[in-house]
């Protein structure tokens, strides 16, 4: 398997090498440099096959042969053992739950893989790998479950101070061991600046191993993709066309669905739903992508204002569809409609699903269902809508159960973490602070 960059498609690595050192050396990210389509056969008989089975067939297609078949199953059984269920609302309404893993986040599904994936790769090195990775939220509690004393990695978890939820937090600051949690004076958007400053530099470059873990990392997005064959499995095979409704922070996981689609997944639509964090659905609108710094919201783990994974969007449809700028954004504007919603609607949405089907979603998934809503109403056609809901919401306590004016059952995982006490170093938003740290972490 090979892959380049998207800023410069000259810049090639393998597999293990785009694995291992996440960023190429020009700030772009790893892209695939070919996206293969499955066969008829697999989409034939996608109902009969289990999720390991799906994932392990996308991944041999992906990888074209650089990790062995036995060592891939191994790595997808390891990291892939808990469902993807998708629960249906109404007619036309699905639930894709993606919280079932250990921190009760989709992210689960990414910091599994990639652990066991560069366990793999790791094997018989001498010097420490050092994982550094940016969170909004819950990518930070899902990498510290999947590396969590894994042999000759440690991890470096960069996350916003005060714009996470207590238990969010918890997850990644009680662990230890081979866990370090910087709190950040800044917001996500500063935390992930300085992660890409980190693998700009050469010095630090030459006396650390590093690595990246959050969906810069292309082993994060290959196992997203895995889920969307697998909602699909679980509908009927006869209906509506099927639309997927993604809340987006940086993008990550509909990037994740639109290399889905290009192995051939039928979808009709991705509905690219955010915060008032907008800037995408403001490209999808004009053509102009202008990042903006981040806001905080109730549904905190999207508050991106520049997220990475359009640089990969934007390849996609460039290197497929066409070449220039306008092409680039008409495609894309044929396969993905994007909407925001305000906090008001957030906790409307939330407050109505409780309601109207007695389930109780995320803020994350109430930004998705109010998405999905909006497109329904701009539509001459009827769809099967899926949103995916992104994490538990027991995540966001005191936020679900003041909206909904319930008490909330706690999943006993979660529960644990509250008297645990919190180790994390807090630092200002400075470079240089984090590199003295990373330096003379022992």
């Amino acid at each position: 398997m090979q892959l380049y960059s998207t800023k410069n498609h000259h810049i090639t690595a393998t597999l293990k090498e785009a694995v291992m050192k996440g960023l190429p050396e020009d700030n772009g990210l790893y892209m695939p440099a070919q996206i293969p389509a499955l066969s008829d056969n697999f989409f034939k008989n996608l109902q009969y096959r289990s999720f390991q089975e799906i994932a392990l067939t996308v991944t041999q297609t992906l990888f074209q042969g650089a990790v062995p078949e036995k060592a891939l199953e191994d790595i997808i059984l390891n990291a892939l053992n808990f469902p993807a269920p998708l629960i249906r609302l109404d007619e036309d309404t699905y639930i894709l739950e993606l919280f079932h893993g250990p921190s009760l986040a989709f992210k689960d599904f990414g910091a599994r893989f990639m652990a066991q994936l560069m366990g793999y790769f790791n094997r018989g090195e001498d010097t420490e790998l050092t994982i550094l990775v940016a969170t909004s939220g819950d990518t930070g509690g899902a990498v510290a479950s999947g590396f969590f004393r894994t042999p000759g990695i440690r991890v470096i978890i960069l996350y916003p101070s005060g714009k996470v939820s207590f238990l969010q937090e918890q997850q990644l600051t009680t662990l230890g061991h081979n866990i370090h949690a910087i709190e950040v004076e800044g917001n996500f958007d500063d935390c992930q600046a300085m992660v890409k400053q980190a693998f700009l530099d050469p010095e630090l470059n030459t006396r650390l191993r590093l690595s990246a873990a959050n969906s810069i990392n292309i082993a994060r997005l290959v196992p997203q993709s895995f889920y969307y064959f697998e909602a699909f499995k679980q509908l009927t095979p006869d209906g509506p066309p099927v639309v997927f409704c993604v809340p987006s922070g940086n993008f990550g996981n509909l990037t994740a669905g639109l290399m889905a689609k290009k192995m051939g997944l039928p979808v009709h639509q991705f509905i690219a739903a955010t915060n008032a964090n907008d800037v995408i659905p403001k490209y999808l609108q004009t053509g102009h992508f202008t990042p903006l710094p981040s806001v905080p919201t109730l549904s905190n783990a999207m508050d991106v204002g520049n997220p990475s994974n359009f640089a990969r969007m934007s390849d996609l449809y460039s290197t497929t569809m066409g070449t220039s700028q306008c092409s680039t954004w008409n495609n894309m504007q044929k396969d993905i409609w994007g909407v925001s919603a305000s906090d008001m609607e957030t906790e409307r949405s939330l407050y109505r699903v409780f309601q109207q089907y007695h389930y109780i979603i995320d803020p994350h998934g109430a930004v998705g269902i109010h998405a999905l809503e909006q497109y329904n109403k701009s539509q001459n056609i009827r769809t099967r809508g899926i949103v995916l809901e992104t994490a538990h919401p027991a995540k966001f306590l005191p936020d679900v159960q003041r909206i909904l004016e319930l008490k909330i059952p706690i999943p006993e995982r979660l529960a644990g973490l509250a008297g645990l006490p919190k180790s994390s170093t807090r630092l200002p938003a400075d470079y240089l602070l984090l590199k003295d740290y990373m330096l003379n972490l022992q």
